[in-house]
Order: structure tokens, then C-alpha cells, then sequence
């Protein structure tokens, strides 16, 4: 008979304005590992932090049972005393301090002095990581390491505490295939050992390989709990379950109209290091774009795609630049982003919640941020053109809020997506830089962040995507160009690719290194 780790009944929490989840109920057994999935603002989040004590006793209502005893968690510090561990989507880890330092800030290891015992420290933060596969030592500066060993450092920390309920909030977002895999792997490893893991993700395909059981939630309010061997447990039916309704295309059809004219051509472009001005970091590439077409660049963490992107874009990333760069034809010198604005070029950044959104601030302040000079009269900011143009783009996109005076920190990641495509379309852009367009957002909100990119194209404009998911490069492009370590591999006509073709070619490559 299975044991029931963790029951929550009756969840329900409100936020001015918004009830964000509605007698919700959950149940979890032990040693199994249980997908929770929704669309974006369905509550997921929500409730994991109700669970772990982030949102405390008193700010909901419903109970929390867990090993069979009621709880309630005033802080997280009191979900970690009996084994409830949360490692959030933005990791919590300091940059400039040692892994030990990292794993036991809080939670020092002190001597008889009342000092901090350094050896111990070092000596079980080693030991944790051990656990994890992670070899580096534990005095290794957290800057120094990739963001997939930045994720199973902050598990190791989860074991220095003693964890028996593991909760992974998008623990894969900004990791690549290869270090996804690798920590679902170790995901099966631990349930082998007892562990309980509850995972959100919003991509299917991580569930359908390492979950038991999917808890799927809509609006605030539990709809259904899929297990494994016993109900129909494929993407197509999880997501019938997330948006109500089935989706026979995951992308919307669109007629490819690309025209002959060149909107963006790049030429023999070469960028260098900001810090390190001998490291090349794109070496030689050029592609061009032509009106009306998505055009997607497919490639590993580390290809040189985003900074690509970014050093196109007014030099925002690199130093030592040279090549040419055509837009609608003619050369052009863009310098700084307000020269690439103004030259029609948009970029939506890959990190919207630190370098695309100003979190503390409106939908209205962020969406004519970057041409202010459009709602500005005499140097002074229109109110209510700001208003009108805030309210046109919130519509054109179609962000989900109460108000345009609602703070972005408090949309859901799909809103937020929207509310960043706004800010760029309010700047009239003919060419569309895209990084990771879709990154963090669930399969419904994507649909609409894809239907808007169609109807930019059907308007004659341009788009670049970079993408790490292959099958959004097939679904939405006319061609794809294929890059590994700064340097462009292949061009592809995207009706004839595969993502193994795609894939053949990065690895011929790296074998070739």
C-alpha cells in the first residue's frame, strides 16, 4: 500500500485583486516523483510556496499534512526542519563566494568557539556534492561554474539539509539537452534511494520520461491527476488537460511569403571577448534575412548565438567588432542600441526579468521605454498618450492583467513575454531579433507568441529566432542556420531538416575539435 508523504486540501490563496489558487487539493506519494504542470499564472508556483513556508500560515487557507501530521510552516525555515526543501527557478546561489560557502550560508558549521569550522564545511559540502556527481572543489567560486552544476549545487545544499521532499520549480529552463537529461537522470537515482521529488516544468517531454504522476491545474484550481501505467499519459493528453481544449498543431499554420528583398544581411562579422579581447567568440559569419521570413539559428549553450544577436544589436555585447552590416540594403555603423532602434532593429532579450522588464515597474512605464521620445512632448512623457499606446499594445498582444498599472514582477511568465513583445512593437521595428522567445512559458502561451510572430512576418517584417528547442525552430522557420563554438556550420531549408540532421552536423563538428 503506497504512503502518503504530503496531502494539501483545500488551498486557496488570494493576492489583491486575484484569487491565485482555489480549494486546491494535492497529494503526493513517498519515493515517487510527481509532475505539478499548468499554464503560465495557472498556481503551480503558487502552491509549492504556500508549502515550503514562503507564503506563511495565515496568508491561506486550506491544511497541509505531511507524514501524516497537520503543519504549518510560519517560514521556509521551518519546511527545511522537517525535510521540505524548494529550489526556486532563479537559483539563490551567491556568485562570488565558494561552493561551501554557498551550501551551508545560514546553516554554518561552527566550533566549540562559536566560529566557523572551515574544514568541516568544506569537508561535508564536498561530501553532498559527491552525491550529486559534482569533482570540483568545495573552495571553487560559484562564478566559476556552468549554470547545470550551479543546479545540482543547489540539490547538494537540499541534501546538506536533510531533505526527504525534494520541489523543483523549471529546474531545466536555462540548462541544454545534454544537462537536462543528466538531471532527470539523477532525479531516478534518488527515487531509487527514497527520495520524493515534486518537479514543475513546462516541458512535456521531461514528464513523460521521469514523473509517476502529473497533477495538472487550471486557473487556480486542480482539474485532474494523471498516473503513469494507468491513465494515458502522452503530451497530447497532458495538454488537453493544461488549456481545456486539445491541440492538434502546436504551430499555427501561416502562408511563407517571404519576399526577395534582404531586410538584414551581415557580412564576414567577427566579435570578441569584453574581457577577454583574445577569445573570439563569433568568428567569420554571415547570413542575410529576407522580408517576410523566420529565419532560426539551432545550436549548444556556448555557439555564439546570443551574442551574435547582441553585438547586431548597437554593440550591446563585445569588443573588437568588424565585419558589415546591411540593413534594407544600405551599410550601416550601429554603435549603440538607440542607433539599431532607430534603424528599425528590435531585440528581445532571452532574460526578460533582467535585462528585457523593469519587475518593479507598470506594464505602461515598460512598454514605451525604449522610444520614449514617441509620447514625449517638449522633453516632457504625454500621460495620457502613454495611457492610450500602453492599452493599444496590452490589447494588440493580448497580455492578460487587470490594469496597465499592473506591476510585470507580477504577470505570469506567458504575460510577461507579451508585455516585453509589446514594449518592442510600440518601436515599430522592421527586423525582430527573438532570443529564446518562448523559454519558461507554457504550451498555450507559446501558441500566441507564435501566432504574433506570423502576423510580424505577414507584415512584411523580419525575424531572427534563437532557439535551443529544435522542434520550435522546424515549426516556426523558412530557414535554419546551424552554429557551434562561433562559427555558422550549415544553412538549412527548414522544410527539409530534421533535428537529427541539425544535430549531426554540431557533433561532426565538435569530433572534428
Amino acid at each position: 500500500m503506497a504512503n502518503t508523504i504530503l496531502e494539501m486540501r483545500s488551498i486557496t490563496k488570494e493576492f489583491p485583486g486575484v484569487k491565485a489558487l482555489d480549494n486546491v487539493n494535492l497529494k503526493v506519494e513517498a519515493g515517487e516523483i510527481h509532475a505539478l504542470i499548468g499554464e503560465n499564472g495557472a498556481g503551480k508556483s503558487t502552491l509549492m510556496n504556500v508549502l515550503s513556508g514562503t507564503y506563511p500560515v495565515g496568508s491561506y487557507t486550506g491544511q497541509i499534512f505531511y507524514e501524516g501530521k497537520p503543519c504549518q510552516f510560519k517560514t521556509q525555515k521551518d519546511s527545511e526542519a522537517v525535510g521540505i526543501v524548494i529550489i526556486h527557478q532563479e537559483l539563490a546561489l551567491i556568485p562570488l563566494l565558494s561552493i561551501g560557502e554557498n551550501m551551508f550560508l545560514g546553516n554554518e558549521i561552527k566550533n566549540s568557539m562559536g566560529y566557523i569550522d572551515w574544514d568541516k564545511t568544506y569537508g561535508e559540502a564536498e561530501r553532498h556534492m559527491r552525491q550529486v556527481g559534482l569533482r570540483e572543489p568545495a573552495q571553487t567560486l560559484v562564478k566559476d561554474i556552468g549554470t547545470g552544476k550551479q543546479q545540482l549545487v543547489e540539490i547538494a545544499k537540499a541534501f546538506s539539509k536533510k531533505v526527504k521532499l525534494l520541489i523543483l520549480d523549471e529546474p531545466t529552463s536555462s540548462l541544454n539537452d545534454e544537462d537536462a537529461k543528466m538531471l532527470l537522470d539523477l532525479l531516478l537515482e534518488f527515487k531509487k534511494e527514497g527520495l520524493t521529488s515534486i518537479i514543475i516544468t513546462h516541458k512535456l517531454n521531461e514528464i513523460i520520461y521521469c514523473a509517476d504522476k502529473a497533477t495538472i491545474i487550471r486557473d487556480g484550481s486542480t482539474i485532474e491527476t494523471l498516473v503513469k501505467g494507468v491513465d494515458e499519459f502522452s503530451e497530447d493528453r497532458i495538454i488537453k488537460g493544461m488549456v481545456g481544449r486539445s491541440m492538434d498543431d502546436r504551430y499555427p499554420t501561416r502562408e511563407h511569403n517571404v519576399q526577395d528583398q534582404v531586410n538584414l544581411e551581415v557580412k564576414n562579422w567577427t566579435v570578441h571577448h569584453p574581457l577577454y579581447p583574445d577569445r573570439v567568440v563569433d568568428d567569420n559569419i554571415s547570413f542575410h534575412i529576407r522580408k517576410g521570413e523566420v529565419v532560426g539559428f539551432s545550436g549548444l549553450q556556448g555557439a555564439g548565438r546570443t551574442e551574435l544577436a547582441m553585438s547586431i544589436f548597437g554593440r550591446s555585447y563585445g569588443t573588437g567588432i568588424s565585419g558589415e552590416l546591411y540593413i534594407g540594403g544600405k551599410k550601416v555603423t550601429l554603435k549603440t542600441p538607440q542607433e539599431a532602434i532607430r534603424h528599425g532593429l528590435a531585440y528581445v532579450t532571452e532574460d526578460r526579468k533582467t535585462n528585457g522588464l523593469i519587475l518593479d515597474e507598470s506594464i505602461r512605464f515598460n512598454t514605451t521605454l525604449a522610444r520614449l521620445d514617441k509620447v514625449c512632448k517638449g522633453g516632457v512623457i504625454d500621460r495620457d498618450q502613454e495611457i492610450g499606446v500602453a492599452e493599444q499594445m496590452t490589447k494588440d498582444m493580448g497580455t492578460k492583467t487587470p490594469t496597465i498599472e499592473q506591476n510585470v514582477g507580477n504577470l505570469s511568465g506567458g504575460n510577461q513575454q507579451k508585455a516585453l513583445l509589446g514594449k518592442w512593437m510600440f518601436t515599430e521595428p522592421d527586423i525582430l531579433i527573438m532570443d529564446e522567445p518562448t523559454r519558461g512559458i507554457d504550451v498555450g502561451a507559446k501558441y500566441e507568441i507564435y501566432s504574433l510572430i506570423n502576423q510580424m512576418v505577414a507584415q512584411g517584417k523580419s525575424v531572427m529566432m534563437i532557439s535551443s528547442e529544435l522542434p520550435e525552430l522546424l515549426g516556426m522557420c523558412d530557414r535554419i542556420y546551424v552554429m557551434n563554438e562561433g562559427r555558422l556550420l550549415a544553412e538549412l531549408d527548414a522544410k527539409d531538416a530534421t533535428q537529427e540532421g541539425i544535430m549531426g552536423y554540431i557533433i561532426r563538428d565538435t569530433n572534428k575539435a
